[in-house]
């Protein structure tokens, strides 16, 4: 590990960076677009998620080695940008989207280039809101039910409560999302993941069943840490988007074989031997009781979403805390760290994370090869 990390700080070198940075491992990244490939049930699309993919360069990577066309967004300014960048694309919205908000994003953002959203109803109000607002428009909407297949995070939780819906004019149903982020995470006591997600795929289909076959276009269910648990069922699509760089979060038995390929990068400042505010007495007791480590270092910048990787051992502690500005990390007694080398840092998510440092710094064959801008995060 340490070898890889010695050729990522070789690369930013060469590349003038001393400032903290997003590094991207494109060798990486096409690894684990392989193993999706690979491992993707026969029958099912992948939906692109842009809020854990947050750079147009990177999804349109990935976009043409998978031949995907599909995206599933959570904001309208990022929803504008990717229906500017890919024409063809088909958009589902992943959350429900405030009726004003899509009356802005349609009046702006002009209604045609806006069919190709479909936008996501969770409840019989938010229907009638959508409903008003096409009839206002003079414009048709599609639109997604919300259901809810165990995760308890709203939509419709019966079929029954879809079937007894009334569709206003204007307004055409595309199909469903199910999302079942909540399955991995369901002790073997209660039957594990693979009950979970056996009853969340069952669920969908009571779902569908309502629907009438002209509405079933969109048939979404996964998530990264569960897409390529499904085989075969209803659903004709599965969303992905953090497995491709793998940040901490996802470390999951259904992505096994992937790699992390995003790190945080950037310098470490100081080097020394740390001693807290106060009697010095005070350190040399809590050292002596492996609260407050012997060595240690100041990173420039700090307190993200992610956890130590590199150098090994590297760690906060609690009794300096963390900061912004220049972050403190504890090290092993025989740690070889000086001011100018770099620290690693693997992100626990990549939704905002990546978006965080500016252009990313693309990692391949031992260099950095190019930047890619990042979309905004406002």
């Amino acid at each position: 590990m340490s070898a890889y990390f010695a050729a990522l700080s070789d690369a930013l070198r060469a590349a003038d960076i001393f400032r903290p940075c997003l590094v991207l491992d494109r060798d990486r990244l096409d690894g684990n677009i392989a193993l999706v490939k690979e491992r993707l049930a026969p029958g099912l699309a992948v939906r692109l998620v842009d809020k854990s993919l947050p750079c147009m360069p990177l999804l349109s990577h990935i976009a043409r080695v998978l031949g995907a066309n599909r995206f599933m967004t959570f904001h309208p300014p990022v929803t504008q940008a990717v229906l500017d960048a890919f024409p063809d694309g088909d958009l589902l919205y992943g959350k429900p989207m405030p009726v004003g908000a899509a009356k802005a994003a349609l009046t702006r953002g002009g209604a045609g280039r806006w069919s190709r959203v479909c936008w996501l109803i969770d409840t019989p109000e938010r229907l009638a809101e959508y409903g008003a607002l096409a009839a206002a428009l003079g414009t048709e909407l599609r639109f997604a039910f919300e259901v809810d297949v165990g995760l308890h995070r709203g939509g419709f939780r019966h079929p029954a409560e879809i079937e007894a819906l009334t569709i206003p004019e204007r307004l055409h149903c595309e199909g469903i999302m199910a999302y079942e982020a909540h399955a991995p995470e369901i002790p073997g006591l209660f039957g594990g993941a693979a009950k979970a997600l056996k009853q969340a795929s069952a669920t969908a289909a009571e779902f569908v069943a309502v629907l009438d076959q002209d509405r079933r276009r969109i048939l979404n269910i996964g998530g990264s840490k569960t897409a390529l648990l499904h085989g075969s069922g209803i659903a004709n699509e599965v969303s992905i988007g953090s497995a491709f760089v793998l940040p901490g979060d996802f470390d999951t038995p259904g992505l096994g074989g992937f790699q992390p390929a995003a790190f945080i990068a950037t310098p470490i400042l100081k080097a020394l031997d740390p001693v807290l505010p106060g009697p010095p007495a005070v350190s040399r007791t809590l050292q002596a009781l492996g609260i407050f480590p012997r060595k240690g270092c100041y990173l420039y910048g700090g307190k993200w979403m992610a956890a130590p990787a590199f150098p090994e051992g590297m760690k906060p502690n609690s009794l300096i805390g963390l900061s912004s500005n220049q972050q403190f990390m504890g090290l092993p007694a025989g740690a070889d760290v000086k001011p100018g080398d770099y620290a690693f840092l693997r992100p626990t998510q990549s939704e905002a994370v990546l978006q965080h440092f500016g252009a990313i710094a693309v990692f391949s064959d031992g260099r950095i090869v190019e930047f890619w801008p990042v979309l905004p995060m406002g």
